[in-house]
C-alpha cells in the first residue's frame, strides 16, 4: 500500500509517502509554522511527489490528522485530503494529533501509559490517556493543565505532545522522577502515515476533531438591523 500522509494541525506544514510493502518511507517534508499552512501545503505535496517518483493516481490511501489543533491548519490540511480524494477516487481517513503523538511509545509494547497533551491556551490542554496496545485510558477532551498533571503522577506516565514540558514542569515540582518527555511542536508525520496505514476501512472519516468551540464567536450584539 502505497499512503500519502497530510498534517497541517499544529505548528508545522508536513507530508510523507509511506510504501508498506517496502516498510518504508519514500519521501518526507516537514516545515515548521504557526500560519501560512495554506500557501505552503500545495507547493509542499508538489515536491514531495516529485521527489518519490509517485503520482497521486498511484495512492492507495490519504491520511490527514483530524486535530485537535488549531481551527485554521485543521481545515487547511483536511479539505486538501478530501479533495485529492475525490479527484483520484481514493479512500481518505483520519488520525488524531493525539493518538500520532503516542504511536511512537506504544509501539514499543512498554506497559508504561503514555499522556498525550496538547496546548489548548488558558491554562488547559487536550488530553487523551493511552494504555498497553493503544488502549484508550483516558478519553480525548479539553482539560485543565492541573488534571493532566495530576493524571500523569498518578500513572506514571511519558508525557507527550506540545503540551508536554509543561505538564511535566508542574509534575517535577512534586514527582521524585522526571517523565519522559517529547515536547515536540507537531507530530512525526512518518507516525501519522503509519497509523494511517493500518486503520481499518470507513472507521475513521476524515472530520475535524475540535474537542471545543472556537475562541472567535459571532458578535449578534453588534450586528446591524436588517431593513
Amino acid at each position: 500500500m502505497r499512503v500519502l500522509a497530510i498534517d497541517t494541525a499544529l505548528a508545522a506544514c508536513s507530508a510523507a509517502v509511506l510504501d508498506t510493502a517496502g516498510g518504508r518511507i519514500v519521501g518526507s517534508e516537514s516545515l515548521p509554522m504557526a500560519r501560512g499552512h495554506a500557501e505552503a501545503l500545495i507547493p509542499l505535496l508538489a515536491r514531495l511527489m516529485k521527489r518519490s517518483g509517485i503520482t497521486f493516481q498511484k495512492l492507495d490511501r490519504i491520511v490527514v490528522t483530524t486535530g485537535p489543533g488549531s481551527f485554521t491548519g485543521l481545515r487547511v490540511g483536511i479539505s486538501a485530503a478530501r479533495g485529492l480524494g475525490v479527484a483520484t477516487n481514493i479512500p481518505v481517513v483520519g488520525v488524531t494529533t493525539l493518538a500520532a503523538y503516542a504511536a511512537p511509545y506504544l509501539a514499543e509494547k512498554s506497559d508504561v501509559p503514555v499522556v498525550a497533551a496538547i496546548d489548548a491556551r488558558h491554562g488547559h490542554v487536550y488530553l487523551e490517556v493511552f494504555g498497553a496496545g493503544g488502549r484508550t485510558l483516558i478519553a480525548p477532551r479539553i482539560a485543565a493543565l492541573s488534571e493532566a498533571v495530576r493524571v500523569a503522577s498518578e500513572t506514571s506516565a511519558r508525557i507527550v505532545g506540545s503540551a508536554a514540558r509543561t505538564v511535566a514542569e508542574a509534575l517535577a515540582k512534586s514527582a521524585s522522577a522526571p517523565p519522559i518527555v517529547d515536547a515536540r511542536g507537531a507530530p512525526d508525520i512518518a507516525w501519522v502515515a503509519q497509523v494511517g496505514a493500518v486503520v481499518p476501512d470507513g472507521q475513521a472519516p476524515p472530520k475535524p476533531q475540535y474537542l471545543r468551540a472556537p475562541d472567535a464567536q459571532p458578535q449578534h450584539a453588534a450586528s446591524l438591523p436588517r431593513r
